[in-house]
């Protein structure tokens, strides 16, 4: 079951399931690499809890709060 990108735990490790920013904001994340299926890691959390810092694609890339909360990923649960 997908959970926003926001909800992750410093360290998790996720993929993109789906993204639910509005198309004249999308381009920019999509510009970036973020595209649904994309592997991400959830590297941390600003002093403030914004902005949200996470790998993509091999490098950082800094999201706010409420982009994190429109992007649902999908995790591995543990077997």
């Amino acid at each position: 079951m997908p959970v926003p990108l926001s909800s992750l735990a410093p360290g998790s490790k996720a993929t993109v399931a789906e993204i639910r920013i509005p198309p004249e904001h999308r381009a920019r994340l999509l510009e970036m690499g973020l595209l649904t299926g994309t592997p991400v890691e959830l590297i941390r959390f600003a002093p403030m809890g914004d902005p949200i810092e996470i790998r993509v694609r091999g490098y950082n890339l800094s999201l706010r709060r409420h982009e994190a909360e429109l992007i649902l990923v999908t995790t591995k649960s543990p077997s």
